[in-house]
Order: structure tokens, then sequence, then C-alpha cells
């Protein structure tokens, strides 16, 4: 499924396009102001980010400029009336991946989407969210509102069992034998419990990472 936001003021449009996507196998969430969908891209990055040129609350190249900072790599697409496809453009040169026109056939949007999610390889099946934690396996990367975290390969391995299983308890047996045991190194009870402390510090202390007493560790969306 292609998880997909979607910033735009007109309900009637707005609910248009998400019946129709959603039909098609995307996860579509709408947000009438601009500063809705920032808070919701602080917490969990799309695949794709739709931005109407004119909202109530600014301009989409204002947010698109705030997004590229912080996410280079998410697609984007702008939607305008044509009487405003000049600024658009420009727009479109400063950041977006490409634009469409209003009116434009529901067909022609999700063509264009995918032929950009296509182009850019952004359906991600590798990188995985949680509130405003993201893990990228593709880079071996993790990032934190954007900021990108150094942690040792035992932090991120932890991580990553964690990310995979998000919602699920992995117990701490299964975590000292798949990212200690697997590689031949024994190591005792404690050191587990060193290695999530140091994890929870790097990660700012992340409400997303609960301790389940006596038995594990599991991630969950709290935002």
């Amino acid at each position: 499924m292609i998880d997909l936001y979607y910033a735009e003021d007109d309900e009637t449009v707005a609910q248009a396009v998400k019946e129709y996507l959603e039909q098609e196998n995307f996860r579509v969430t709408v947000f009438s102001m601009l500063a809705g969908m920032k808070q919701a891209l602080r917490s969990r990055q799309p695949d794709l980010v739709l931005l109407d040129w004119n909202m109530p609350d600014g301009q989409g190249s204002e947010l698109c400029g705030w997004l590229r900072a912080r996410w280079p790599w998410l697609p984007v697409i702008f939607l305008t009336v044509r009487g405003d496809s000049h600024d658009v453009v420009g727009g479109f040169q400063k950041g977006a991946d490409d634009y469409v026109v209003k009116p434009f056939e529901l067909e022609v949007l999700h063509s264009r989407i995918l032929a950009l999610l296509r182009r850019t390889g952004q359906v991600k099946v590798n990188c995985y969210h949680c509130d405003s934690l993201t893990l990228d396996m593709d880079k071996m990367s993790v990032f934190c509102d954007g900021e990108e975290l150094v942690l040792s390969q035992p932090e991120y391995q932890i991580l990553l069992l964690l990310m995979e299983n998000k919602g699920k308890t992995v117990t701490r047996k299964q975590l000292l034998e798949k990212v200690w045991d697997s590689n031949g190194n024994y190591v005792n009870d404690n050191t587990l419990t060193v290695t999530i402390k140091r994890l929870r510090a790097k990660l700012h202390q992340p409400a997303c990472l609960k301790t389940i007493r006596s038995f594990g560790y599991r991630m969950e969306d709290t935002l």
C-alpha cells in the first residue's frame, strides 16, 4: 500500500481524489491546512506528498522548502489552477518533482503519481517509521525529526528488529540471540539492558519505544 499525504482545502476535490486513490491501494491522509501536514510529517513521512499550491495558511512552496530541508528524498507533486501555473513552474524548479494543473482527470493524476514513484524509487519497503523516528535500511541510517543519528551496530540492529516487528513485543531472549548470538558473540543479559539505555538516549527518549516488564520491548506509534 502506498502512503500519501494530500494538502487540499476544497473538500469536494479532496474527497474525490481520496476515494479514487484508495480504490487503487493508496492510504490517503487529507489535510485542509499546511500546518496540519507539517505536524504529521514530523511524526511520519509518507511515500509521496500532494500539495495544493494555494492553501488558507500559505503556499505549497513554503511547506515544500521546509520539507526538502529535512527529507530531500520525499517525492512532491504540486496541484494548481491554470492561472497559477507560471508560479508553480518556479516552485517546481525549486523543489517539487512534478505538478498537475486543475481540473485534472483522476486517472491522469494516478498515472503521474505512479510514474514519479517509479522514477524516484520511493515505494519504500526498506524504510520503517514510528512516531518521529525513521529507519532507512538502504542507507543503514536512522533519523529523528529528519536529523540523522549515529548508532553503534548493536543499537542499529536492535532498533531494526523492533521496527520490523512494530506493534509486537520482541523478547529479551530474541534480541540477545539475533543481535549477538547470531554473530557468535555471547553476552550476558546486562549488556542488552545497557545497550537499550544508550539507544533510548540517542533516540531522545522516544515514547514509542516501550518496555514490556519481564518480557522485552515493543515499538508502537503514540502520535
